[in-house]
């Protein structure tokens, strides 16, 4: 059981240090770099945790290194993929498309995991079977490693997409990290949607165990896991395509962010009782369909108020501020379940023998995310500096030629 869990730990831990190098790699050498490195490290980390695996290769007490090691590469590619969808959107999309391209480019990494959540259980029913998994799972990685060696040319389209990627303006890496450290309304959307970000980590990872001490079965928390993920897909391209016609981040995030809340707390309540399915059901999915759809929305924000911060450092540090507060609740929810001695109706007994209660951790949860929603919607104001930047140049070029 340590073992697996390292292998999970390892993504979060490795992802708060290196999350500042891939920063740094996004606005200092370019999205192209950053692409390709990460597609380099993905696909060799998946090769070599294939091969740890395979019987006849004989590692013996060597499997679980390389299997380590593996999973490591993986991990210091998985920054570099989650920081890249901003980068993207403001180098290669006009600003009426850069929220939903953004929220396209964003979404593909939960439906990915989606994806591998649903095809694994099908994959895998005995040990043996773990090396075809991991097999094909390295597939995609090699893939995309080719595609994005030989199709990734350029770090930028020759005809820029808008008035800000024309006259790019990002500050260097350090200056803007004191930038970001210095404006008030980044720092309160930092610490808020990092916190957010962070709840929905633990609300993933933690799901089947607050469920099944109430006799909810293993399927059914991996069903709610599904509809969290495919109604919050739902959610953020429903929102994406609101935002770029209307411009109205701040109030969508307001508003989502206030309505996830109170599906925290519906959930918290529910998942106390058993034989609600089909209540729990639709929380798990309502509390995806509006925390998900912050995510993109709440990403191109963080450029709106950093501007002129490069996209890559702005939304890296939500990022990483968001593991940090993600590792800090996990380990508070944990500590503060109680184990009970009877519990008949659980399905998920511990190793001494006896049941662990969420009900407190569940409703602190659920109470952090209201704090956190009203703090957001009291505290965070800000103009939206990119585009209030684009607009101003726009308006110079019309004069220009209008003197022409």
């Amino acid at each position: 059981m340590d073992t697996i869990n390292w292998l999970s730990l390892v993504y979060l831990l490795i992802s708060i240090p290196f999350g500042l190098v891939a920063t740094w790699i996004l606005d200092t050498v370019g999205l192209k770099c950053a692409v390709i490195l990460s597609a380099w490290l993905n696909m060799v980390g998946s090769i070599i945790r294939t091969f740890s695996v395979i019987s006849f290769l004989s590692l013996g007490s060597l499997t679980y290194t390389y299997l380590f090691i593996g999973q490591c590469l993986c991990a210091l590619a998985q920054p570099l993929v989650i920081f890249s969808p901003t980068k993207l959107a403001a180098l290669w999309f006009p600003d009426h498309q850069r929220a939903t391209a953004n929220m396209i480019s964003s979404m593909s990494n939960p439906l990915g995991i989606l994806i591998a959540n649903l095809l694994s259980p099908a994959l895998v029913s005995e040990e043996k079977d773990i090396p075809l998994m991991l097999g094909l799972y390295a597939t995609p990685a090699v893939t995309a490693c080719i595609l994005a060696t030989v199709g990734v040319h350029d770090k930028v389209p020759p005809t820029p997409p808008s008035a800000s990627a024309t006259h790019s303006t990002s500050q260097p890496f350090f200056t803007g990290l004191k930038m970001l450290l210095r404006n008030k309304p980044y720092v309160i959307l930092m610490v808020c949607f990092g916190a957010g970000i962070g709840m929905f980590t633990c609300f993933s990872a933690l799901l089947e165990q607050i469920l099944c001490v109430r006799g909810y079965s293993n399927f059914f928390a991996g069903l709610n896991g599904a509809l969290f993920t495919v109604f919050g897909l739902l959610g953020a391209f429903l929102l994406g395509l609101y935002v770029d016609k209307t411009r109205r981040f701040i109030e969508s995030t307001k508003v989502c962010f206030c309505l996830t809340a109170l599906a925290s707390i519906a959930f918290a309540v529910m998942s106390r009782f058993r034989n609600q399915a089909v209540p729990l059901a639709l929380i798990s999915s309502l509390f995806g369909f509006f925390g998900f759809s912050i995510y993109p929305i709440a990403m191109e924000l963080a450029v709106e108020c950093s501007f002129p911060v490069g996209e890559g450092t702005s939304t890296g540090l939500i990022f990483v501020s968001s593991q940090i507060q993600g590792v800090i609740l996990m380990l508070l929810l944990q500590a503060l379940t109680v184990q009970i001695s009877t519990a008949p109706f659980s399905t998920c007994d511990t190793e001494e023998g006896g049941a662990l209660d969420w009900t407190v951790s569940t409703l602190v949860m659920a109470g952090a995310c209201s704090v956190v929603a009203c703090f957001y919607v009291i505290f965070f104001h800000t103009d939206y500096k990119r585009l209030h930047a684009e607009a101003s140049n726009a308006a110079s070029i019309n004069k220009t030629g209008t003197e022409a």
